[in-house]
């Protein structure tokens, strides 16, 4: 059985929630809820291997084991994610989204959005804010 079509009709994307892993007392937790409240910042493996009072190889391997995927990875897609309400929710130029979610520029957001979710900044904003009802 199949409660939704495995695919969309018009090449359009499938949009699907993934949310942070629960926390835990003793594993990358506290570096996981440090970062997203810093995405704004520059960030390393250093610094969040820090959060956690690992060293990086430790962290790294410990963060793959909870997340399911590098911290990088993971990195970039909570600045996506970030950036995709960002783009629904407020009329924020690219470049000024891009800054909000600490990316280098508009380009690097540009890049990142279309390898994720297979559009531009734009594309997406038009499909999930929608038009506004024009009265008549």
């Amino acid at each position: 059985m199949c409660v939704v079509p495995p695919w969309r009709d018009g090449g359009q994307a499938q949009y699907i929630e993934r949310p942070v892993p629960e926390t835990t007392a003793s594993g990358t937790s506290a570096a996981r809820e440090w970062a997203l409240q810093n995405l704004h910042k520059p960030m390393t493996l250093s610094d969040l291997a820090e959060h956690s009072n690992m060293s990086l190889r430790t962290f790294a391997r410990r963060f793959a084991e909870e997340v399911g995927m590098s911290p990088g990875r993971w990195l970039i897609q909570q600045r996506v994610d970030r950036a995709r309400h960002l783009l629904e929710s407020t009329d924020l130029a690219v470049d000024e989204i891009a800054s909000q979610v600490g990316f280098a520029g508009g380009t690097s957001l540009r890049e990142h959005l279309h390898a994720a979710i297979g559009v531009s900044p734009l594309a997406y904003r038009r499909t999930f804010r929608g038009v506004p009802a024009q009265n008549h």
